[in-house]
């Protein structure tokens, strides 16, 4: 596992559940609301969230667009009945294409870029909004430091929330902890876990289409910001100096977006935004 070495598995799990009861009992709120995506990191969000508030305190809403997979849907909703938690489906396609339609001159060249993969996670984070201004719930965040790390996320979309659950946790560490909530038994379908990662917002998208393999990515982030090694340092040492460049490229690219997101939970010494927003 990629944290300091004095901090196991069942400290962060703990850490983390802990530090989710101590945010909404100081914003004296009681239920939370999450997209589910299908995803490995929104599942270890629910997982996290039932754990520390109970499951019957915790939301989560579908929210497919035509760039979504069927299985994106059916292990949501397996997610859901294994934890325990309510959920709901809102397909976005009707938001979406009224969006388009009321901008259209904006698209008459009809260049796919991501501008419409940008509108299809903001309608996501309306939606969530919504909920959670009705139901009195805060939103839960669910990017995690590698795609925070690069700039993986959108402004006032995805990256939205009222607290930011696993922004401290890498990519690989995400699915170490997955596979210590699963030590008794599933609550995260397999097929979430072993599946490749996507962020679905248009055909046959992987999130290996963007970013380094996460295998390596994390390696040089971790090496850039827990280890201290200077961007140079990292090209000398890595042996796939041509990932290594391009994840410094991204990450440096990235950091106006880490000073805009929201307050995020802290499970090492070396968290990516300012000390001032950390917990």
């Amino acid at each position: 596992m990629i944290l300091e070495p004095s901090i196991s598995i069942e400290q962060v799990h703990a850490i983390l559940t802990g530090k989710i009861r101590d945010y909404f009992k100081g914003a004296g709120k009681k239920r939370a609301v999450l997209g589910l995506s299908g995803g490995v990191d929104s599942a270890l969000v629910a997982a996290l969230a039932a754990d520390a508030l109970g499951a019957e305190n915790v939301h989560g809403i579908l929210m497919p667009s035509e760039f979504s997979t069927g299985h994106s849907v059916s292990d949501s909703e397996q997610l859901a009945a294994d934890l325990g938690i309510s959920s709901e489906t809102i397909p976005i396609g009707k938001i979406y294409d009224s969006a388009m339609g009321a901008m259209e001159h904006f698209f008459a060249d009809g260049r796919w870029d991501t501008t419409q993969e940008n509108l299809q996670a903001r309608i996501r984070a309306l939606i969530l909004m919504a909920y959670s201004n009705r139901y009195d719930a805060l939103v839960l965040n669910t990017s995690n430091k590698s795609e925070l790390s690069t700039g993986y996320g959108t402004l006032y979309g995805d990256l939205a929330g009222a607290i930011m659950v696993i922004a401290d946790l890498y990519k690989l560490q995400v699915y170490e902890l997955c596979r210590y909530i699963n030590r008794n038994g599933e609550r995260i379908p397999e097929h979430i876990i072993t599946k490749a990662p996507s962020a679905e917002l248009r055909p046959g998208q992987k999130d290996s289409d963007s970013l380094p393999e996460y295998e390596v990515l994390d390696r040089v982030l971790h090496a850039l910001n827990e280890e201290g090694l200077t961007e140079e340092q990292v090209l000398d040492s890595f042996p796939d100096r041509e990932a290594a460049a391009r994840a410094i490229k991204l990450r440096r690219a990235s950091s106006f977006k880490v000073m805009q997101i929201p307050p995020m939970l802290t499970v090492g010494s070396h968290p990516l935004a300012p000390a001032f927003k950390c917990l």
